[in-house]
């Protein structure tokens, strides 16, 4: 990671996925070196499918490390990979020039979930030139397609009085 990078992480996350995603495996490395970067996140494993301004879809494999007691995915494992794609797509659609911060988060467990899920979260990105609350929604999916949670982060998004203008 450059200089910039370590100052601003929204833009090194952008650029590492600009370089990586179109590789063979490209996804699957920004995808651990995400959770590199955030080490909770990196916790469950999933991985980066999509990602632009506004809209992630992440995918988490169903295996052992994130099942509970009733072998299916564990309700804080559903919970981290919900607010992981909220976090990335609300990151990457935001400027160089402002910050977010997840404030409040629920989540309804609708069925056990098992098997591979699918974490997808669009978003109009907001204006970060003034300090709000948005509450987004994320919904994450098994494989038949159906809805097994719906998570509700709320993200403060405002400017960082740190980070120099982006050009």
């Amino acid at each position: 990671m450059s200089k910039g990078g370590a100052a601003n992480p929204i833009a090194t996350l952008r650029a590492m996925w600009a370089r990586l995603s179109p590789l063979p495996g490209g996804k699957a490395v920004f995808s651990v070196l995400l959770g590199r970067v955030v080490p909770y996140t990196g916790s469950i494993g999933a991985r980066v499918e999509e990602l632009g301004p506004g809209y992630a879809k992440v995918r988490l494999r169903d295996r052992r490390a994130v099942r509970n007691h009733l072998r299916s995915v564990h309700a804080i494992a559903l919970a981290n990979l919900a607010e992981e794609a909220s976090g990335l797509a609300m990151m990457f659609g935001l400027p160089d020039s402002a910050r977010g911060i997840l404030t409040g988060f629920s989540i309804q467990y609708l069925k056990k979930a098992r098997g591979p899920l699918v974490a997808e979260c669009r978003i109009d990105i907001p204006d970060s030139t003034v300090q709000a609350e948005h509450e987004i929604e994320v919904a994450i999916r098994d494989e038949a397609g159906d809805v097994v949670a719906r998570a509700r982060p709320r993200w403060l998004i405002g400017p960082n009085d740190r980070a120099p203008a982006r050009q």
